[in-house]
């Protein structure tokens, strides 16, 4: 690619970020009007942007979102989420910041699990009904819930799709992750518990008769379908299980997901109209016209050329390298999605480790770095991560709306704190005290 092209894609992606966050335009129509504009000025092309695996559309998580929003969508009609949200505020006892805290902690624990994208898709429906019936506004806890799903994410190898790169990469195993990443996952999770009671504290408005009312209510009358659970619930586990047994069974998520779909709506004999206008379709086309736009700056080579000077600034200090990766990192994923990032910056990452004597795969410092920077990096801003612009298209979707600088200002503090923690971390754990 020539330079003009360089210069023209990063024309194009700066006046899309700057209508995304200034929302003079639907962020939908922003991401697909510049993802036709880099297609148009040659940025990229057809073949790059729809079948490139590095620079294109990435299919398996648009395909792993639709597949998991039919589910969620066919599990809407039995009346669990009633049910869940009558029981956590039961078990809480009507107090606001117990209910967070909960949602926090339950939403770390699944993303770990499942991905944080499909944990989010399962628990913000209970939280707009939590809310609603406690009368209180769900942002806060929306929000929250964004940065327990990325923060729980990056304990495991399937928690959070970068992860799931640099894995391939490096060779990593899931057990390496929990052991080099999970402490400070866990601990993440408790100072973000913390952080939230400070940040959304008036938002803690307790009303003891909305309380009072749901404290008498049985929650097993809210299902409304109990054949339609079961089989619901069931599928549910497989796909779960199909997610788990991914290096067994090499089925990609995105298939897992669409499998679990289709035989859901097959043994059920729900409406299919029905179930797809549960599909956040604004969503789903935001994904595609952003991750034409970032594969753009990947094809011109804008990302590649960022990704080597900061290589370069490293030289073979290996902790100025950590806290390089660490940070850079962090800062570029709240710019652009941190999965297309990753993908550029994991060769890289290896080629960094064996200049400093090391193997290119392996549990090197550089790869905890990594990946430490881009999942926590994806809280910054709301198109950082996949989880933050689902959760997002949810709110709006239920006139929940929540503004791209409202999650930002909160998302930025988020970030700065837990990012500040994961360098001690990372300082202690592997040069202080190896």
């Amino acid at each position: 690619m020539s330079d003009w092209h360089s210069w023209a894609a990063i024309a194009v992606f700066t006046g899309a970020y700057v209508l995304i966050i200034t929302e003079r335009i639907h962020r939908t129509a922003a991401a697909l009007g510049g993802a036709g504009l880099m297609l148009l000025i040659g940025a990229i092309d057809d073949k790059a942007a729809f079948y490139s695996e590095h620079a294109g559309v990435d299919w398996n998580v648009i395909f792993l979102l639709l597949g998991m929003m039919a589910i969620v969508g066919v599990l809407r009609q039995t009346g669990v989420f009633e049910y869940l949200a009558i029981w956590s505020v039961k078990r809480a006892h009507g107090k606001p910041f117990r209910v967070m805290a909960m949602l926090i902690v339950i939403t770390a624990v699944a993303s770990a699990l499942l991905d944080n994208v499909t944990t989010v898709l399962l628990v913000a429906p209970v939280t707009l009904l939590v809310c609603e019936r406690l009368g209180l506004r769900a942002a806060p806890f929306l929000i929250a819930e964004i940065f327990a799903s990325n923060i729980g994410g990056t304990a495991t190898l399937v928690g959070d799709p970068p992860n799931i790169i640099i894995a391939s990469r490096a060779g990593l195993t899931f057990n390496d992750f929990l052991v080099h990443l999970a402490p400070i996952a866990i601990l993440l999770t408790g100072v973000l518990v913390v952080i939230c009671r400070i940040m959304f504290r008036r938002d803690f408005v307790h009303d003891e008769e909305r309380a009072d009312e749901i404290m008498e209510l049985e929650e097993r009358e809210a299902i409304r379908d109990h054949r339609l659970l079961y089989q619901g619930l069931a599928v549910l586990a497989l796909v779960i299980a199909g997610f788990v047994l991914h290096p067994v069974l090499h089925y990609e998520p995105s298939v897992v997901a669409l499998l679990g779909a289709g035989l859901l709506i097959a043994v059920s004999k729900v409406e299919t109209t029905e179930v797809l206008r549960e599909v956040e379709w604004p969503t789903l086309a935001f994904f595609a016209g952003l991750f034409i736009m970032v594969g753009s700056l990947i094809e011109t080579g804008v990302i590649g050329d960022l990704s080597k000077t900061l290589a370069d600034a490293m030289g073979g200090n290996e902790l100025g390298a950590t806290m390089g990766l660490l940070f850079g990192s962090a800062a570029l994923s709240g710019i652009v999605d941190n999965i297309p990032y990753v993908a550029t910056m994991a060769p890289i990452t290896a080629d960094l480790v064996k200049d400093m004597g090391g193997a290119a795969g392996g549990h090197h410092v550089l790869w905890w770095a990594l990946a430490l920077g881009a999942d926590l990096g994806g809280n910054a801003t709301a198109i950082g991560a996949s989880a933050n612009v689902v959760v997002l298209g949810i709110a709006e979707r239920n006139r929940q709306r929540i503004s791209f600088w409202e999650f930002t200002k909160y998302g930025l503090v988020v970030t700065a704190i837990t990012v500040a923690l994961a360098a001690l971390y990372l300082w202690l754990r592997y040069f202080a005290l190896a």
